[in-house]
């Protein structure tokens, strides 16, 4: 079967143009609409499930190690290794866009991942997004796209993955400080007590098979299907 071929390297070393790549595509400004979501912690906010810095840290410790933060990091880095091959890619896509475990989770990662596509696309161009394209033509989940990005730019899996993860705890750090509410020391040290998740996660995704997907965060599925009834909403996940 034909491959769709990119400028994919498998190094390690992450260069200058590699790192601010990452930096620009995860930085919060990155209009993938990321600030708009809260991956259901409205909900146990509201619930008072989550009412401090230390229940904030401890939910999205499991996010990372037991939940939807370990399941997109595992296909994270199935795309970035299927970005040349379209069968294996249209597997995984297909894969990640059943696996939402609720309607808001798969809008979140449907529009986040279509937006950054498309933003990507027309700023940052390589043969892979368009090989992943036209590899299929579902719903563009967001872990695939960018990583079939990274590895098109030849950028290597353990940084981007790490850049990733960092960003997806970023986001939900910002929305804990705006819901419950908390000051902004208090969102710094929960995301600095957030790396050793973050990097334990990145190492148990490098080995991870799909067939490892799965996880054991019930409440923050059940967060995310409770908020799509919600009285009152500020963020649409």
């Amino acid at each position: 079967m034909a491959l769709c071929r990119g400028t994919n390297t498998m190094t390690e070393g992450l260069n200058a143009a590699g790192l601010y790549r990452l930096m620009t595509w995860l930085s919060p400004s990155y209009p993938v609409g990321a600030f708009s979501y809260s991956h259901g912690l409205e909900f146990v906010v509201e619930q008072e499930t989550v009412t401090d810095a230390a229940g904030l840290r401890s939910w999205l410790t499991d996010l990372l190690m037991l939940g939807s933060g370990r399941n997109d990091a595992i296909l994270f880095r199935h795309a970035f290794e299927a970005a040349e091959d379209p069968a294996a890619l249209a597997q995984v896509a297909a894969l990640a866009a059943a696996f939402a475990a609720s309607s808001e989770r798969q809008l979140e990662t449907a529009a986040q991942g279509r937006a950054f596509a498309m933003a990507t696309a027309d700023a940052w161009p390589c043969p892979a997004l368009d090989c992943l394209k036209a590899a299929w033509q579902g719903p563009l989940v967001y872990p695939v796209v960018v990583g079939v990005a990274a590895a098109g730019h030849g950028l290597p899996l353990r940084a981007s993955l790490h850049a990733f993860l960092h960003g997806f705890a970023a986001n939900l750090v910002s929305a804990g400080v705006r819901l419950v509410p908390l000051g902004q020391s208090d969102g710094q040290r929960v995301t600095a007590a957030l790396e050793p998740a973050i990097a334990e996660t990145v190492e148990a995704a490098l080995d991870a098979s799909l067939e490892d997907l799965g996880g054991a965060a019930v409440l923050a599925d059940l967060a995310a299907m409770k908020h799509e009834t919600q009285y009152t909403r500020l963020f649409r996940s």
